[in-house]
């Protein structure tokens, strides 16, 4: 019988220009948060310069975390991401529970999160009692779930285009905005208990940042990357930042501070005083679109963790079944969404569910992402003579404030949050007794099942992005 012949694998082709990169990561970066967040984020700071510092200072941390990122996905490129560089730097048992963490809380959580917010922004169109939101939640849940076991997919120009409406409604508020001749009067506080909430105020924001974490796996895509890796982040976070900035000082040029504090949906009020109804019903329908197309990206992506997992464990092993009918993982699909949807019905319990979601997911996210930032040490003593393409700048300066940010925010999340986030590390615990089911003979970083046919947008398709993000962002 003759030898079959070698397997001819694909590798990823340098042909990101800067430019191309820095609007790539402009788009995952920014998403629905900053139609929900400033609200929570006002109602948790003093002073209108408070609420704009947390917005500058949050740029400032999405900096260094991004450089940090960026040595570790250059030095050590793989398709597993955060899951090969906490296995290499703290063994399998880590990166097994970040694989858990993520299908149980931090996807899922982003999944349920995300649904709040298409759910809030559906109730302004049509009201459907108190529980509309969570109503319309679990709904668009099963619906897209559903349609990515089907194998449906979306064209690349379609995901183009919605990333375009998320754009144009950021810079419809900012012009907006300036442009109001209305006035507000700075607001202040008289209760000083307001300041122990800042950690949470940051939560927010860095929430709303969310997504650079995908930005380092570029790497293997933009021409000359280890000369330009940290020109395009640096880029980036600018034009993210700048944007961020313009349209909150624009939203407080409308609501001011109390108003952003008593609004769900501050677009739509902001558009509702600015120019009239009309222009709520045209920003509510863009944020609608955009949340749809931001909760179907985060759900295709977030089965592959599933899938990925049960192919690195003896439990539940349809669960790594890939579907040929709809090229799919069509079993962690299904279970992702049973965790989702309960998810939802524990948010639905609660005053607001899309903070609910963030609570659950902010203290395992934030405490991985310390171990995240300690791994750029742990890699560089445990491997002195690696080769690093690129190397973070003013180390060991810039990791230190890394860490130091992730461990604040760690407290934070701990601090200022409630039930639900105790809830998120309890079910983190709860994947502990997974490290018995290992399988023996598996590879030592996370499995990648076959890219489904057709993809997702550019962005997707070069990153597949991690929604804790809720992106929410």
């Amino acid at each position: 019988m003759p030898n079959s012949p070698p397997v001819q694998r694909t590798e990823p082709h340098a042909s990101l220009s800067v430019f191309d990169a820095v609007m790539i990561m402009v788009g995952l970066v920014v998403g629905i948060g900053i139609f929900r967040t400033p609200s929570i984020v006002a109602a948790n700071v003093d002073t209108e310069l408070e609420f704009i510092l947390v917005w500058i200072a949050g740029g400032l941390a999405t900096l260094i975390g991004a450089l940090c990122y960026a040595e570790l996905a250059a030095a050590h490129p793989h398709a597993g991401g955060e899951y090969h560089f906490l296995s290499r730097a703290y063994g399998r048992p880590v990166a097994v529970l970040f694989g858990w963490a993520r299908g149980s809380v931090m996807q899922t959580g982003a999944i349920a999160g995300v649904a709040f917010v298409l759910g809030d922004y559906l109730a302004q169109l049509f009201p459907f009692g108190s529980h509309g939101p969570a109503i319309f939640a679990a709904l668009s849940i099963i619906i897209f779930t559903a349609i990515n076991v089907a194998g449906t997919g979306h064209g690349k120009r379609l995901q183009v285009a919605i990333t375009f409406v998320e754009l144009g409604a950021v810079a419809a508020i900012i012009l907006i905005g300036f442009s109001f001749s209305g006035s507000n009067e700075p607001t202040t506080l008289s209760d000083p208990s307001t300041n122990a909430a800042l950690g949470m105020a940051m939560i927010f924001v860095l929430l709303t940042y969310g997504g650079w974490t995908e930005v380092a796996y570029l790497t293997g895509e933009i021409k000359d990357a280890p000369r330009k890796i940290a020109r395009v982040l640096v880029l980036g976070t600018g034009v993210i930042a700048g944007l961020y900035v313009a349209a909150n000082i624009a939203m407080l040029a409308v609501l001011g501070l109390d108003g952003l504090r008593a609004s769900d949906a501050v677009a739509t009020d902001m558009m509702r005083i600015a120019i009239g109804p009309s222009g709520a019903v045209i920003v509510t329908l863009a944020v609608i679109l955009a949340a749809i197309s931001t909760l179907n990206a985060t759900i295709f992506t977030g089965a592959r963790v599933y899938y990925a997992m049960a192919r690195d464990l003896t439990l539940l092993p349809r669960v790594g079944e890939w579907s040929k009918r709809g090229e799919t993982p069509a079993n962690g699909l299904i279970m992702q969404a049973g965790v989702a949807l309960a998810l939802v019905g524990i948010g639905a319990g609660t005053r607001d569910g899309f903070q609910a979601m963030v609570d659950y997911t902010a203290p395992v996210f934030w405490g991985f992402l310390l171990l995240m930032g300690g791994a750029v040490f742990v890699l560089r003593w445990k491997q002195p003579a690696s080769s690093r393409p690129f190397s973070v700048p003013f180390y060991p300066l810039t990791p230190v404030l890394f860490c130091l940010t992730c461990a604040y925010m760690l407290h934070g999340s701990l601090a200022y949050t409630g039930f639900a986030a105790l809830l998120g590390i309890a079910m983190l615990a709860l994947g502990a007794p997974l490290l018995k089911f290992q399988r023996q003979d598996s590879a030592t970083a996370l499995s990648v099942p076959p890219r489904p046919q057709p993809a997702l947008s550019p962005t997707h398709q070069a990153t597949q992005k991690d929604v804790h993000h809720v992106d929410a962002s």
